[in-house]
C-alpha cells in the first residue's frame, strides 16, 4: 500500500527534474531569438547590392528631367514638392533622373517647363 502512495506522488514525467526547468525557457529563448531575426530591421544574411538601373527600369514612375548635377536634381524636386507632384530622385545609369507617376507626368512636365532657368 504504501508503495502505492509513493508512486502517486511521484511526478509524471520521466525527465529529469533540472532538465524539467530548463526546457521552457531553453525553447522560449530559441522563439526569442527566431523572432527577432525574422522581424529584425536591416541585418540580413544576403544583403543586397544597391543597382543602378536604366531610366526605364523604374516601373510606374516615368522620367521627366535629366538634371546636369545633384544640386540642379534637388532644386527641380523642391520644385515639384512645392507643388504637390510625388516625385523621386534616382541615379540611374544615364545620370540622376526626376521620376514622377504617370498621372503626374503632364503637370509635372509643365511645371517644369514653365520654371524659370538657373542662372
Amino acid at each position: 500500500m504504501e508503495a502505492r502512495r509513493r508512486s502517486e506522488n511521484r511526478s509524471v514525467s520521466s525527465l529529469d527534474p533540472l532538465l524539467e526547468f530548463v526546457l521552457p525557457f531553453a525553447i522560449v529563448g530559441v522563439l526569442v531569438l527566431l523572432l527577432r531575426w525574422t522581424w529584425g530591421r536591416g541585418s540580413s544574411l544576403a544583403p543586397r547590392t544597391p543597382h543602378r538601373g536604366s531610366p526605364a527600369e523604374y516601373g510606374l514612375l516615368v522620367p521627366v528631367a535629366a538634371p546636369e548635377d545633384d544640386a540642379d536634381a534637388l532644386r527641380l524636386a523642391g520644385l515639384l514638392d512645392a507643388a504637390g507632384v510625388r516625385n523621386t530622385l534616382v541615379g540611374t545609369t544615364r545620370g540622376p533622373r526626376l521620376m514622377v507617376w504617370e498621372e503626374d507626368v503632364p503637370r509635372a512636365r509643365r511645371l517644369l517647363r514653365d520654371e524659370p532657368r538657373k542662372p
